[in-house]
């Protein structure tokens, strides 16, 4: 039986952030989705009272009824993601986060945002680099269709804390972090050190770290080579 892998983009993204790395997965036998998470369908006119609970919904909803399946998160996509996993843990027989992590309890993606704001606008390139996002690997062409393409995130997602279960079942999940704009050893001391909210949670998970050097969008950077790393791991 094939593996079935849903693909959850990161902020400013949709199932298009994908289009390099799904096609390949799908040579390799798997059967892929790749999400458009609510909020991001710049169609949609209701997209900015999205929130994480209703991303999270839309990740638990597009497993078929019976299966269960690889849950593929790419940075901001981590928060739903994780959020899903949590609240139906019977759903995901792994948990592939792509330069992100597993978030734990209360955490805010941007708490800076203004209150007032409703949305969050792709930043200008330096400023994404100053907040850790690397650029590298990606030319002045892919440059240009993420800024065409980039849908303003809702602030009701990256200004809201993630709220888990007391549960610990999502715990239990095999999880393997590809670590691409900061490589594996740095990210085990930052969580081992606690110097790094975004790790916190990887503490309490006994997960696989797996080096991908390169920047922070590796599915534009390395797709081959992401494509290759996520069905090895999803298919042990």
């Amino acid at each position: 039986m094939a593996t079935r892998i849903l693909l959850a983009p990161g902020f400013w993204l949709g199932a298009w952030a994908w289009d390099e790395v799904a096609p390949d997965l799908r040579r390799r036998g798997n059967e892929v989705v790749a999400l458009t998470l609510p909020g991001l369908d710049e169609a949609d006119p209701d997209r900015l009272s999205a929130t994480l609970e209703c991303q999270a919904q839309a990740v638990i909803d597009a497993v078929p009824a019976g299966e269960t399946v690889v849950l593929v998160a790419h940075s901001g996509g981590a928060a739903p993601a994780y959020l899903a996993i949590d609240r139906a843990p019977e759903l995901f027989r792994r948990a592939i986060y792509v330069d992100s992590a597993p978030l734990p309890n209360g955490f805010v993606i941007n708490s800076a945002l203004d209150v007032a704001a409703r949305e969050w606008v792709l930043p200008e390139w330096p400023e994404l680099e100053s907040a850790g996002n690397s650029l590298a690997g990606l030319d002045e062409a892919v440059l240009a269709r993420f800024r065409e393409r980039a849908v303003p995130e809702p602030a009701s997602v990256a200004a809201a804390p993630l709220r888990l279960s007391d549960s610990t079942a999502r715990l239990t999940i095999p999880t393997t972090v590809i670590c691409s704009s900061m490589t594996a050893d740095v990210v085990k001391k930052l969580r081992d050190n606690g110097d790094a909210a975004l790790f916190a949670e990887l503490a309490r998970i006994d997960a696989e770290y797996v080096d991908l050097p390169t920047g922070h969008w590796p599915m534009w950077s390395k797709p081959k080579e992401l494509a290759e790393l996520i069905h090895t791991i999803a298919n042990r």
